[in-house]
């Protein structure tokens, strides 16, 4: 049963990756979008791509989750328009950066927590209480295996991905007495833009942390999304894990006996 075709559903980060096999996602099963992201040409294409192949709509916005002056102006605008979301998917997050604690980069370190933790809390302060006035919704962070089990050199990422976990719990307790769901979908690894985002552009090392077994794709991240999203209004589904076969956890894979 399709239960989210009609719906308003927000997602942050949608340029690449997750969010934007969220987006495809979503519009093959006629939800309208408003896709969020810094890389706006991004958002251009994929905005017509997706108005041309699904009869929905879809607005999309330049948005960077670190500078809350203008989340909020989003969330304003939203508002005065009446376009109150059903879901919002905060996927916006990255890694930056792969040393020890004692040789870490400062940026880096902001960069993540400034995104991955105040950024996604931008977002969901303004645009839950949309959800609140309008008495239904469903929040979908989008988290990380890392958020589970530390691994060496992740330390700081790790940190913003077990402060998403908290967050998540946290939400749907202070939320408890209305009908919004807060749910949260962890994957392991996946094939996008992440690895090279972590190792600052640099695309032979960042393909290095996917030979040797199949991944997970963005796709198969956003087939999990919508399976939360779909689910009855009555069930909510609140922690979901999945990585790939070859990966059973943080430590424990298998690269073609490599």
């Amino acid at each position: 049963m399709n239960r989210i075709k009609g719906k308003l559903i927000v997602i942050t980060g949608a340029s690449s990756g997750i969010g934007r096999a969220c987006a495809e996602q979503c519009a093959s099963c006629g939800a309208n979008l408003v896709l969020t992201a810094r890389r706006i040409e991004r958002l251009q294409e994929l905005k017509s791509r997706l108005e041309q192949e699904h009869p929905v709509s879809v607005d999309i916005h330049k948005l960077d989750v670190r500078e809350r002056a203008d989340v909020r102006s989003f969330a304003d605008n939203l508002k005065k328009s009446s376009r109150f979301p059903d879901v919002l998917i905060n996927n916006a997050g990255l890694a930056s950066g792969f040393a020890l604690i004692q040789e870490g980069d400062f940026e880096d370190w902001d960069r993540m927590i400034d995104t991955n933790i105040k950024g996604l809390l931008n977002v969901s302060r303004t645009l839950i209480p949309l959800m609140v006035e309008k008495g239904s919704g469903h929040v979908v962070n989008v988290g990380s295996i890392a958020g589970y089990q530390v691994y060496p050199r992740g330390n700081v990422y790790n940190a913003t991905k077990f402060a998403v976990r908290a967050l998540t719990a946290g939400m749907n307790l202070d939320l408890a007495g209305t009908k919004i769901r807060v749910s949260s979908v962890s994957p392991g690894a996946v094939h996008t833009e992440f690895s090279q985002v972590r190792f600052h552009g640099d695309r032979e090392r960042a393909e290095q942390v996917y030979r040797g077994y199949e991944p997970l794709q963005a796709g198969d991240v956003a087939d999990a999304v919508l399976y939360i999203i779909n689910a009855p209004e009555h069930v909510n589904i609140q922690e979901l894990i999945i990585i790939p076969t070859a990966q059973r956890n943080v430590y424990v894979w298998d690269r073609g006996g490599s």
